[in-house]
């Protein structure tokens, strides 16, 4: 196969050079290492902070806020199920957008998508950041030393390097990894509850929601716990890689949900009920610690479990990295085969299986998101209104997809027709949480995008054509798109008006209720431009 075949411009999904890629992925993935994956994507460093956070914030009422971004996450779920178990496709996440929506949105989403490598340079971040008690000149506290900085580089090539040869050695790795990072959260609680058990916590102290039961809301991204429950879509980019998808796909990507959001539960009792009295006489708001149970451990004179968390705080975010540098692959990949990048980046090797021009140009944008950043929040703070973009264009994706030429019949999913407006509405409302001082950062560099696909647009361009096989007209693909751009900047003035870090303008709660408005009659308008979309320019079949 010759690099022209491979890479040429202008050739649809459907060009021979595509499917000649297309098919050197293995189906080697079960339900395990897809379980394992979803479990390791989101199981990453929040853990050892997510539990301080979210007290702070809403106090004992956080294990509401727990269990309500579970069955959130959940629902959300249900819609990227539908679509990797139908669909499945090497990095869907990037190409199920493209294909529903047109040029205009699958280039916002993919410009996202791209965007969100910083997410595994967050936890790439993390790792120098606690490698730090260790070794402290890599950290001097806010930034990345020289020496900090090579240390991170060298870890990213690391991790390229373990992705570099055969999907079911990357998954078997994984795996060991996750029985890792559930051993060291079971050891943990199971010993601070053995060191002191302090009852009444759910009603001392200010009672079970001392900040009221709207902290909880806030909690989901003040505190950290979207974020750290984010990332259970990875099974669905390696659907193009699975055994059976129809039944492996659902089963792996709720059971990683559940283990991830028990365990969180389980480890947010343990500290709830066991920070020491002395620390809250301030309140919940007023326990600070910089490594939240390294540092418990060690005023529970729990020296051996502190060593093992300092030990973990290292080896849980690598995992997650691991995962990150995988995933990166698969959605550069789709990006290169919708044509938003050279298809040049799309080849996959021929004897691994592995896409690795993708993995390359990940090393490259990883590294360059560690040399201006400050440290792990500073990244995380933005990367995770990334993924929810990607999970409201998903749930117009299979609306679209249920309701044009060819759909209405029976899917993987019962009751698609409500839970995709809802999850839309759903990850509408994270978004909107997640408040200003992050929104004001992320949604102008997605709209950034715009300037991508205009120049993909302009005379003598060799942009990528529609997936039916033409390139459709400017005006045209504006029209198709134009819900995207108007929706986020609708997002963005909401968030300055109202009261999650803006200027309250809009009371609460009628924000939230503003948004959820709002972002339905977004998600209609959206699925009636991709129907029209589809008519003229059929998705092809899976």
């Amino acid at each position: 196969m010759s690099e022209r075949q491979v890479t040429g411009g202008g050739g649809g999904a459907d060009a021979p050079g595509v499917q000649v890629q297309e098919s050197r992925l293995r189906r080697e993935l079960g339900f395990w290492g897809l379980t394992g994956i979803g479990f390791s994507n989101i199981v990453g460093s929040g853990w050892l902070f997510a539990a301080m956070y979210a007290a702070q914030t809403a106090g004992p009422a956080s294990l509401l806020s727990w269990i309500g971004a579970g069955l959130l996450c959940g629902l959300v779920a249900l819609v990227m199920i539908e679509l990797g178990a139908s669909r499945p496709e090497g990095g869907g996440t990037v190409r199920w957008p493209l294909f529903a929506s047109g040029r205009l949105v699958g280039t916002l989403v993919g410009w996202s998508v791209l965007l969100s490598v910083g997410g595994t340079a967050a936890e790439i971040s993390a790792i120098m950041q606690y490698a730090a008690h260790y070794l402290p000149d890599i950290y001097n506290g806010h930034t990345l030393t020289a020496s900090g900085l090579a240390l991170a580089a060298g870890l990213s090539v690391l991790l390229t390097a373990l992705n570099w040869f055969a999907v079911r050695m990357f998954a078997q790795l994984n795996n060991l990894v996750s029985v890792f990072k559930i051993v060291v959260p079971v050891i943990t609680v199971i010993a601070l509850i053995a060191s002191g058990w302090h009852s009444g916590r759910l009603t001392d102290h200010g009672g079970f929601a001392p900040y009221g039961y709207a902290a909880c809301l806030t909690a989901l991204a003040g505190g950290g716990i979207v974020y750290s429950v984010n990332g259970f879509q990875a099974p669905l980019d390696f659907s193009g890689e699975t055994r059976n998808p129809r039944r492996t796909i659902p089963a792996a990507v709720l059971t990683g949900i559940g283990l991830a959001v028990l365990m969180y539960l389980v480890l947010q009792v343990a500290f709830l009920f066991t920070v020491p009295d002395k620390l809250l006489g301030g309140g919940w708001s007023g326990v600070s610690f910089e490594s939240p149970f390294g540092q418990l451990a060690l005023i529970l004179n729990l020296h051996w479990l502190s060593s093992l968390l300092y030990a973990d705080a290292v080896i849980s975010p690598g995992g997650s990295a691991y995962v990150g540098v995988a995933i990166d692959a698969r959605h550069t990949y789709a990006l290169a085969k919708n044509g938003t990048i050279p298809r040049f980046f799309m080849k996959v090797n021929e004897r691994y299986g592995m896409p690795r021009r993708a993995l390359v140009i990940n090393l490259a944008v990883i590294i360059v998101f560690l040399l201006p950043v400050g440290g792990w929040q500073d990244i995380v703070s933005v990367m995770g209104d990334m993924y929810l973009l990607i999970y409201a264009a998903s749930a117009v994706a299979v609306a679209v997809f249920r309701s044009g030429p060819g759909g209405g019949t029976v899917g993987w999913v019962p009751g698609l027709r409500w839970i995709a407006p809802l999850s839309f509405v759903v990850a509408s409302e994270f978004v909107y949480w997640s408040g200003w001082h992050n929104l004001r950062l992320a949604l102008p560099l997605v709209l950034g995008g715009l300037l991508i696909f205009l120049a993909m647009r302009r005379p003598g361009a060799q942009a990528g054509t529609e997936p039916g096989g033409h390139r459709g007209s400017l005006a045209a693909e504006l029209r198709t798109g134009a819900w995207l751009v108007c929706y986020l900047v609708a997002l963005t003035l909401l968030s300055w008006l109202g009261t999650f870090g803006g200027s309250a303008r809009i009371p609460a709660p009628y924000d939230s209720s503003v948004v959820a408005v709002i972002a339905l009659a977004v998600f209609f308008w959206a699925v009636r431009s991709g129907v029209r979309h589809l008519a003229t320019t059929p998705a092809p079949a899976a």
